[in-house]
């Protein structure tokens, strides 16, 4: 389970999706009550859909890594955390709009690495599944 690649691409992308919770993706003011300019971070927790979202992908990374045995359900959840995790990245992308000024954080780095990350997976296990019909047919 551990010793392949695409496990430890899996954990990282599951990482990333939970220090999103912590770290910024765009700080900037924003229009309050009474026309107020207030400084806010936009974080995981910011909105409802980015909890629910971040949080599928983050329960979800950590999941598919016990499909190990099932590689074709494993390399399907893949693909659909990666969709998921573009979702996010659109879902992010409208709450900035509700900036009126503001820029992107260095951490925001983490929400972009998170599509790229389950694609390294997906890339593994799509390896391994080669790999395995390949030993099959010299038998």
């Amino acid at each position: 389970m551990i010793q392949r690649i695409q496990s430890i691409w899996l954990l990282a992308a599951s990482l990333c999706a939970a220090l999103t919770y912590k770290f910024s993706f765009y700080s900037g003011n924003k229009t309050g009550e009474a026309n107020m300019q207030e400084f806010e971070k936009l974080v995981a927790s910011s909105d409802f859909f980015l909890v629910i979202t971040t949080a599928i992908l983050v329960a979800g990374c950590l999941i598919i890594i016990f499909f190990y045995k099932n590689r074709k359900q494993q390399l399907w959840l893949t693909l659909t955390a990666a969709a998921l995790s573009i979702i996010n990245l659109i879902i992010y992308f409208t709450q900035i709009k509700k900036f009126a000024s503001g820029t992107f954080s260095l951490s925001a780095v983490l929400a972009f690495a998170i599509p790229v990350l389950l694609v390294l997976a997906a890339r593994g296990i799509w390896k391994d599944e080669k790999l395995v019909k390949s030993l099959d047919r010299l038998r």
